[in-house]
């Protein structure tokens, strides 16, 4: 599979907008590994190969447990996840996928105990931008790995 159009190419300032978002989100008050889980699991939601293979190295690279990693997919039925890494997932979740009827309370309750406002507020950036990245990447057909030199995740060693 081939990439289709290069964004950063066809639309240089909206692109360098959303990497400014995205820089912007990684200084908020959500941490490197919780931000890593959200962004692993909204681009397997979304069926994003090229933000997945990224996010997993970046995740790699922070320190991440690979068994965590391997279990991002099935962390309902994990148990190496805590509950707030549990309410995070399952809000990526729930604003990944939009339910017809909203957010159902029950998400938004278990989300909103172990989340402050601020944090909340900055963990739903958090996946708002990772999936405007993994609809980016799926409609122009982002090739897995090929950024990683540019982006430092050959150091990962999962080639």
């Amino acid at each position: 599979m081939t990439q289709r159009i290069d964004a950063f190419k066809q639309s240089p300032e909206l692109y360098k907008k959303l990497v400014e978002l995205s820089m912007l989100v990684k200084k908020s008050s959500i941490d490197q590994t919780l931000h890593d889980l959200v962004q692993i699991r909204a681009s397997q939601l979304n069926g994003c190969g090229f933000c997945l293979d990224m996010h997993v190295k970046e995740a790699k690279l922070h320190g991440e447990r690979e068994l965590r990693l391997y279990h991002v997919a099935i962390w309902r039925e994990s148990g190496l996840f805590s509950p707030r890494e549990r309410a995070a997932l399952a809000w990526t979740e729930a604003l990944t996928r939009l339910p017809e009827h909203g957010v159902p309370d029950a998400i938004y309750g278990e989300v909103r105990a172990e989340f402050s406002e601020k944090e909340l507020t900055d963990l739903s950036f958090v996946v708002m931008t990772i999936n405007a990245w993994n609809r980016l990447s799926v409609g122009f057909r982002n090739v897995p790995g090929s950024a990683d030199k540019a982006y430092g995740l050959d150091k990962a060693q999962l080639a």
